[in-house]
């Protein structure tokens, strides 16, 4: 009998999973214990073992898709076995029901058209929200500077449109009378909903507005685009008639500003939006002619004697060049913890300087020992497990209804991988030694960049310890890794002049800031836990007692 395989919960936070790489593919024989795939989760990729044998008649989430725990991955059953009784609760039949409806869609839509075509009378024109930056999706009507029964000439500022990057002037491209406004005054819509009607006064729109959908205007407006369109050769001379004889010259407010920032003249510049309107990219791309070049040195030599020439304006040039990276489930997942972390937990920083004079020299002397590896952040590790069982409210969890203190250390160690981030977990470190420390450290750290891990080794932290000082950053603040209350970052040792005994000498230092959610430790208990880890670290002799 075919079983259903589904996208497995590989980790106590994951709650989707991205399908890396197929092993198996349809037709091949599956025994219990083979590697089906290797699934990407929010902490690593990791290898997924068949619990069943049989043949893969299916694959639910293709290689690169995403899918939430539980989703259809695969079935794996007898080979030629009927599975469409499987597959009737999935997603193939809801794939292929859209498709049966295609056909009468199709022709509601072919119909619609031609309706609305036909319902346009003529001269109208829609007008619909524009998009007046690279990034806007929707604008806001700050001001409406007509209204209803105004006569609109080409050229006519409409209205004023908020959008994502300013308040700007949206100016009309048609002339007629304005009959219809779809947005009122403050409210905001997408690009290219019903912004007005323009046409000639007294026409008859009833309907128009009502069976307008976004885009649908483009068949309609065809005719007027058309008539447009046909004398546009003419008008560009025109607009050049109407410059020299100081006229108006179309442009959009934002082409002007940049414009008049870089010292370009309008009138050297061709548009390319409707009606040879000047657009900011028409700015941006202007390079000055060899001809307007010419004709510009031919008055400038007459005035040469009475005046100096104008510097030359620089207008750089180069190409916009982007690259977008697909972001992996890690990533994903990072930017969602982290983000609902940091908005969730009312965060606040302690930071101290603790002398590393004391701990430099324990250090030479534990390493002395054959075979014995201890770095400085396995003590700051060692230091917080003892802190910590002194001051246990620090190593808590926030619920809802109560404050979870936990009196066991489970301490995590954040580990740059090669995708992001990721928090192995040294487990009841508070009973590990220094050289127990740096051989987990080492060794979690290795499988973590070699995509190792297994999910039980990232779970169940209690505190986290974040260390940069290996790349030379002096002080930094982190992001508490819920569900801890708390997160100590470590910042690089640095010689420097320091006071002792009255004396300026040579001393070494290093800056540590404790992140701590104001709902469970309040400033003087965050307080105390750095004056207790400060004593452990400055004199390491004290963690043996």
């Amino acid at each position: 009998m075919a079983i259903k395989v589904t996208m497995p919960r590989l980790s106590d936070t994951m709650t989707e999973g991205t399908v890396a790489t197929w092993l198996k593919k349809v037709g091949d024989k599956v025994s219990e214990g083979d590697i089906l795939a290797e699934i990407e989760t929010d902490k690593a990729t990791m290898e997924f073992e068949s619990f069943n044998e049989g043949t893969l008649l299916h694959i639910g989430i293709q290689a690169g898709e995403t899918a939430p725990v539980d989703s259809l991955l695969a079935i794996i059953g007898k080979e030629g076995e009927d599975i469409s009784a499987l597959l009737a609760g999935g997603d193939t039949p809801a794939a292929e029901a859209p498709k049966a409806d295609a056909p009468a869609a199709e022709a509601k839509t072919e119909t619609a058209a031609p309706a609305k075509a036909a319902e346009l009378p003529k001269g109208v024109v829609v007008v619909t929200m524009p998009r007046l930056s690279d990034t806007m999706t929707e604008g806001t009507v700050a001001t409406w500077l007509k209204k209803v029964g105004d006569t609109v000439a080409e050229g006519d500022i409409l209205a004023e449109i908020e959008t994502d990057k300013a308040t700007m002037e949206f100016e009309s491209f048609n002339a007629g009378t304005l009959l219809y406004i779809g947005i009122q005054e403050g409210n905001t819509a997408p690009v290219d909903s019903l912004l007005a009607i323009i046409g000639p006064a007294g026409t008859d729109i009833s309907g128009i507005a009502e069976n307008y959908t976004a885009g649908g205007a483009a068949t309609a407006s065809t005719p007027a685009a058309e008539e447009k369109a046909a004398p546009a050769a003419e008008k560009a001379p025109e607009a050049a008639a109407e410059t020299s004889n100081g006229g108006r010259i179309l442009a959009s407010p934002l082409a002007k500003k940049i414009a008049s920032d870089k010292g370009i003249q309008l009138s050297q510049v061709k548009g390319s939006g409707e009606n040879g309107r000047i657009v900011k990219s028409d700015i941006e791309n202007f390079t000055p002619s060899a001809q307007a070049q010419t004709a510009a040195s031919a008055p400038a030599a007459k005035q040469e004697a009475s005046a100096p020439a104008a510097p030359k304006v620089f207008v750089p040039a180069g190409e916009v060049y982007t690259e977008e990276i697909k972001n992996s489930q890690m990533r994903k997942i990072i930017a969602k913890r982290l983000s609902e972390s940091l908005f969730t937990a009312p965060h606040y920083n302690l930071v101290i300087e603790v002398s590393m004079d004391e701990a430099m020299q324990a250090r030479a002397a534990i390493n002395s020992v054959p075979d014995t590896k201890v770095s400085f952040n396995d003590m700051v590790i060692k230091a917080c497990a003892l802190a910590l069982k002194k001051h246990p409210k620090i190593n808590s969890t926030w619920k809802e209804d109560a404050i979870i203190i936990n009196h066991h250390v489970n301490i995590g160690v954040a580990v740059a991988v090669e995708d992001g981030l990721v928090v192995p977990v040294l487990k009841f470190t508070d009973a590990m030694s220094l050289s127990q420390i740096g051989g987990s450290v080492r060794d979690l750290a290795g499988r973590a960049k070699n995509k190792k891990l297994g999910p039980q080794e990232m779970e169940g932290s209690t505190f986290t310890v974040s260390n940069l000082g290996m790349f030379g950053i002096t002080e930094f603040n982190s992001i508490i890794n819920q569900p801890n209350s708390a997160i100590l970052s470590v910042g690089a040792i640095v010689e420097k002049p320091v006071v002792k005994n009255g004396q300026i000498v040579a001393g070494n230092t290093m800056m540590l800031s404790l992140a701590c959610d104001h709902r469970t430790i309040d400033g003087a208990t965050g307080a105390q836990f750095l004056q207790t880890l400060k004593q452990y670290i400055e004199s390491p002799v004290t963690m043996l007692a």
